[in-house]
């Protein structure tokens, strides 16, 4: 019986500091855009066109066998679920956000870099950031300015740019 303990520690151990790791890793593609910190800006989606946000679901579609998925996207939709704020390690807003019938996105925007977007159910928001994959759809994050002057994202809601 001790063994078998003893493996289930070294197990949650190793989960736990990879899960530490990947949490504290800068978001792929860096790309060197370097933003000014803001709070909002006033802005009409910013330039994306609505002809992109189709090649961005696909995009999403496509990667849902691929668990390596990890890119920067602009998707909307529709807010359908307020979650309890992560509090662990740097703070995050999170919400669910519907981008077709069939994918429904976890949004993670950290409230320690930005400010807290005012999102409601059935509000309709415009996101920037990294998609990475996970089982139940996906995670968007890094939806904010990034501190160190990398690419970053944002997100729209109600005509309001939250950086």
């Amino acid at each position: 019986m001790q063994p078998k303990l003893t493996k289930a520690i070294v197990i949650l151990a190793s989960a736990g500091l990879l899960a530490l790791y990947q949490h504290f890793q800068p978001p792929a593609n860096s790309g060197g855009q370097a933003k000014a910190p803001a709070a909002s800006v006033n802005t009409a989606s910013g330039g994306q066109q609505a002809d992109d946000y189709p090649q961005a679901v696909a995009k999403i579609r496509q990667s849902a066998t691929n668990p390596d998925a990890k890119f920067w996207t602009t998707v909307s939709g529709e807010v359908v679920k307020l979650l309890k704020d992560d509090r662990e390690g740097s703070q995050h807003q999170r919400f669910l956000l519907k981008i077709a019938p069939d994918i429904t996105l976890l949004v993670a925007h950290n409230i320690d870099l930005a400010e807290r977007v005012p999102v409601q159910i059935g509000g309709e928001v415009i996101i920037s950031g990294e998609y990475v994959w996970n089982n139940r759809g996906g995670v968007m994050h890094w939806t904010h300015h990034d501190p160190q002057g990398r690419r970053g994202g944002w997100i729209e809601y109600h005509n309001q740019r939250y950086e």
